[in-house]
């Protein structure tokens, strides 16, 4: 099949780049083809079936590497290593760094949308090359391309919890254009011992609870939950509309869930309560 003098061009660029030749170049085609070229025309086209499957093809060379990689960490250190290495910005920013922006075939119609638009296509062509790689050459040329791009950005610091989780939440959340808010949902305890109960919220989506002895720590604990509970979704980028449906209802889960724990946890305390004043 004979293609375009650009899209020639852009293919040979992009074969460059990956350092690896395609057998089948129309799987290479699709995966720099973003969907605005593709219309009235089968999803099989552009990057969007591609970039499925190479999504799940990233997460488990990364989480292999980080396996065998760091022997020490247990499962929520490896996590928060994958989960910063895969997600939106770090693809989008790898993808721009290997000049993947000058081999995206783009339709008429996406034309201006400027860096928002550009950004979230270099990280889906990133995934999608990923699955082209492994559907033409298999497993190790998918991996020898992630391992020669992306797993150098690796590092054991990035399993380490957040410092101030409020400001790594609200840089997640700030992917896709929301700024999560907090509200303080219920004071417990006697003035003289009171225990702050505090809500995260993106937009009107009501997420994880935190508890503390000050305002302040239970925003922070609402914060840290949050980033716990949604990690994996962030991942994949909060700006993309299914993930953020598949975020508000993993929210509404953690937030019901937290809010039984909390139910728990006042039980015990008046259970406590009315023991200690027993026993005095």
């Amino acid at each position: 099949m004979s293609h375009t003098e650009e899209k020639q061009s852009k293919l040979e660029l992009a074969q460059n780049i990956l350092e690896y030749q395609f057998e089948n170049e129309n799987l290479l085609l699709s995966a720099i083809t973003h969907p605005s070229a593709t219309e009235g025309r089968s999803v099989k086209y552009s990057y969007e079936r591609l970039e499925f499957l190479g999504d799940s093809i990233l997460g488990a060379i990364v989480a292999s590497t980080a396996f065998h990689s760091f022997h020490e960490l247990d499962e929520g250190g490896l996590t928060r290593i994958k989960v910063a290495l895969v997600s939106g910005a770090s693809l989008a920013d790898v993808a721009e760094h290997l000049g993947l922006a000058d081999v995206i075939v783009f339709g008429s119609s996406e034309t201006g949308t400027g860096k928002r638009g550009l950004h979230s296509a270099l990280e889906n062509v990133y995934e999608a090359l990923v699955a082209a790689l492994y559907l033409d050459g298999g497993l190790e040329a998918a991996r020898d391309f992630v391992s020669r791009t992306l797993i150098p950005r690796m590092s054991i610091d990035m399993a380490s919890e957040p410092e101030n989780p409020k400001s790594a939440l609200q840089e997640k959340l700030q992917e896709g254009g929301i700024t999560p808010t907090y509200k303080l949902v219920e004071t417990q305890g006697p003035p003289h011992d009171r225990t702050f109960v505090a809500q995260v919220y993106a937009g009107t989506q009501g997420l994880a609870r935190g508890t503390g002895r000050t305002k302040k720590e239970a925003e922070s604990q609402a914060a840290r939950s949050t980033l716990a509970r949604l990690s994996e979704f962030f991942g994949k980028g909060i700006g993309d509309k299914n993930t953020e449906k598949a975020a508000v209802k993993a929210a509404e889960k953690a937030a019901a869930k937290a809010a039984k724990e909390e139910q728990k946890a006042r039980k015990k305390r008046e259970r406590d309560a009315s023991k200690a004043k027993i026993e005095q």
